[in-house]
């Protein structure tokens, strides 16, 4: 089988292998179990619109997941066939940032392709968070200043509780020339970030919302 599991995607199937965990451990009434192991079942192939036969059999052992030990296997057979982000050159970065004359770049040493739906990177000196967004095939990118909060809050990101702070953008308002700002409070660490999103969506909402496409 090729990669076909986006990591939005995986960490979705992760959190209802989760659920199936602790739903083994919590009840014991057989019509309960069987429920949620197809409500589980259910959730995770609904992620899908086409697959072929082999990768519907691959998803839909999840219902068999049992205990914490089943869920580590059943993860990591998931996981060969997810999809990595695709390669950023430093020429790409600079491209989307032709204005940032001392660019950081990010460390893609310490990135794992296949666990992230969007590529960030703090650069702490001038306060600012740069972020890389995949579009069907067209690379988006956001520049903007960043204040951490100092205290944890919710990602409108992975929209889960973290250590936070506050992302602005400037972006041209209209052809006049103005600009406008508008920012929202996201993740920290982007790498923790990428590990908790359940939707690509969000990362694309984000997006559409600062640089005023919608």
């Amino acid at each position: 089988m090729e990669p076909f599991i986006r990591n939005d995607h995986y960490n979705f199937i992760k959190m209802q292998a989760k659920i199936l965990v602790n739903g083994h451990s919590s009840a014991s009434d057989p019509g309960v179990l069987n429920a949620l192991k197809a409500s589980t079942q259910e959730k995770v192939l609904s992620l899908f619109e086409s697959i072929g036969d082999e990768e519907r059999e691959l998803l839909a052992s999840v219902e068999t997941i049992k205990d914490k030990e089943e869920a580590e296997l059943y993860l990591a057979r998931v996981k060969k066939y997810v999809i990595p982000f695709r390669t950023v050159s430093e020429s790409t970065i600079k491209k989307l940032f032709p204005k940032v004359k001392k660019l950081k770049q990010p460390d893609f040493e310490a990135t794992n392709v296949h666990e992230i739906t969007y590529l960030g990177w703090n650069d702490i000196g001038s306060e600012r968070k740069y972020i890389i967004a995949d579009f069907d095939g067209t690379f988006r990118g956001l520049r903007g200043s960043f204040k951490p909060n100092h205290k944890k809050g919710i990602c409108s990101l992975c929209n889960t509780h973290s250590e936070i702070g506050l992302f602005f953008a400037e972006t041209k308002a209209s052809k006049d020339g103005n600009y406008t700002s508008r920012g929202n409070y996201i993740c920290q660490d982007s790498n923790e970030c990428n590990q908790k999103l359940t939707s690509q969506e969000k990362v694309h909402d984000f997006f559409e919302h600062l640089l005023l496409l919608k």
